[in-house]
């Protein structure tokens, strides 16, 4: 690490040189209004052009914000008040958090900084048909000609697997490919500076390396680049420079060298992904996984020779296009599958492959073309999703799609007084929060709380209705190490308990050390991975 003036981290992509930076804050603090505490303080940052920088930090430390302010998301005076600065190619804004502060237009910042958020659906536009609408729909709004943009869409899409999936809905893309399109509407005008939080969450491995092979492109351009994580990928070792933070504040920074297990200089809840250190203390030992004692009766899930495609749709009249147009005519192809009280199954396979589509047919929210669902023994066949939900419990994969109440204890015990009563329900809802570290935080606003939080507060919904079968759908994403151990704790009593338990990720090391088996899912088919 290069040391500037005041004291700055410099992220150094080039050995020797001292370039200026391209983007810097110092951040005294930034409090969000009505905060009792800032959400950050003492953070300093410059990065050079073609400089590498990871932001690391476990659930809650203030990465998201931290990214937001660089990125011109979070612009100081409208959700909070910054007192620092904030500088971009050259040009320095000081802030104090009174009503004379500068204000930052975000378009024009955008227009130098490409965003990927935890939250990738957050970047589209929501008004484009297709995948290559939406990677045009910033070129277009800057004027530039339609050859132009046709030649970059085709390019980006190259770059980051998309090729084929041009006239595809974006709505219709899995959650790998939604965060594919989001880099690409981030990296497609060329801007200096990229900013990406989390971006390997529901990637698949050819994803991964897709996305390492852009970064060091990027790099050698002259970009610079800065990822924020709560865990330690391949990649982020060959960082120019590591930033960490805890509770808000800058805590160390240096080269990943001098920053490896054992330094004292990360927060024990940072994990270590795709088998860089597999001494990582907070997943599970696969040595402690139990071989569930497989009962006589039924499976309590049984899928016989099911099979699933969306329907054709009619032709738009405005697009002359239909909005499947792109997707497989089939999607699964005569699954079966036996999952019986106790019992763990990972499923993995590539993006677009199909597992939250099969996820979704366990409780009737998509139902089969053939082939027959059981549940319990019972065919759900013609019953209401409501009435198969109470066996069924699905995690969703983003939890912005699972929450909707103003706080997180009315969350949990939404509907729990229908199905077991008043007193039940209190203690259901109770025990649930508790079993994902959220007792504290029953008063809290779900939208307010960090995204790992979002997703436990999830799970807890569908745990406290202690369903026959768990059906959790990418549960490890945006989970620090902490958070991981929850999740693992509270998936392995549910089975304890008699749950079935089906988890789609693409945590292949987490899924080696959890699950009793793991299928891949590929061509529509199951099969031993």
């Amino acid at each position: 690490m290069v040391t500037g003036a005041s004291g700055i981290p410099i992220c150094d992509g080039h050995a020797g040189t001292s370039a200026a930076p391209v983007l810097a804050a110092g951040i005294k603090d930034f409090t969000f209004h009505e905060a009792p505490v800032p959400a950050l303080r003492d953070v300093t940052v410059s990065c050079p052009p073609g400089s590498f920088t990871a932001i690391l930090g476990a659930s809650g430390s203030g990465k998201s914000t931290l990214g937001r302010l660089l990125s011109g998301w979070l612009p100081p005076g409208g959700h909070g008040t910054l007192a620092g600065f904030l500088e971009l190619a050259g040009t320095r804004l000081e802030f104090d958090g009174g009503p004379e502060d500068p204000r930052i237009d975000p378009a024009q910042w955008g227009r130098h900084v490409g965003f990927v958020p935890q939250d990738p659906a957050a970047v589209l536009s929501t008004v484009r048909a297709t995948v290559a609408e939406e990677l045009a729909f910033g070129l277009e709004n800057a004027g530039m000609d339609r050859a132009g943009m046709r030649a970059a869409v085709e390019q980006t899409a190259g770059r980051l697997g998309l090729g084929s999936l041009l006239d595809q809905d974006p709505a219709t893309l899995s959650g790998g490919q939604l965060r594919r399109l989001a880099i690409g509407c981030a990296i497609i005008p060329g801007p200096p500076v990229l900013v990406m939080d989390e971006p390997f969450a529901s990637l698949d491995a050819a994803g991964t390396d897709g996305l390492a092979a852009l970064v060091r492109d990027l790099l050698k351009t002259g970009t610079a680049v800065v990822i924020l994580s709560q865990a330690v990928d391949a990649l982020l070792l060959e960082a120019n420079t590591w930033l960490v933070l805890a509770d808000g504040t800058l805590t160390s920074a240096g080269p990943p060298a001098a920053m490896r297990p054992g330094s004292g200089l990360l927060p024990p809840a940072i994990r270590w992904l795709g088998g860089i250190d597999a001494s990582t203390p907070s997943a599970p030992a696969a040595s402690s996984r139990r071989e569930p004692a497989l009962p006589a009766e039924p499976a309590a899930l049984e899928l016989q020779g099911v099979s699933f495609g969306y329907p054709a749709a009619p032709v738009s009249r405005r697009r002359r296009r239909r909005p499947e147009q792109g997707l497989p005519a089939t999607i699964l192809r005569d699954v079966h599958l036996a999952v019986h009280p106790g019992e763990i199954v990972a499923v993995t396979g590539p993006n677009g492959a199909g597992k939250s589509t099969l996820l979704r047919t366990f409780n009737g929210l998509l139902r089969p073309t053939s082939g027959t669902v059981l549940v319990r023994g019972r065919d759900i066949a013609g019953a209401p999703v409501g009435k198969t939900a109470a066996s069924t419990g699905l995690l969703f994969q983003q939890p912005r799609d699972q929450l909707f109440e103003r706080t997180v204890l009315r969350e949990v015990s939404f509907g729990l007084d229908r199905l077991f009563g008043p007193v039940a329900a209190k203690d259901r809802a109770a025990a649930a929060l508790q079993t994902v570290g959220l007792a504290e935080a029953a008063q809290e606003h779900p939208a307010e709380l960090p995204v790992s939080a979002q997703r436990l507060l999830a799970l807890a919904t569908v745990l406290a209705r202690r369903p026959a079968v768990l059906a959790l759908d990418e549960p490890t994403v945006a989970l620090d190490g902490d958070g991981l151990a929850l999740l693992d704790a509270a998936m392995r009593s549910a089975a304890e308990a008699g749950a079935a338990v089906v988890l789609v990720t693409h945590d292949l090391g987490y899924a080696r050390a959890a699950a009793h088996r793991i299928l891949a899912l590929d061509g529509g088919r199951l099969h031993p991975a």
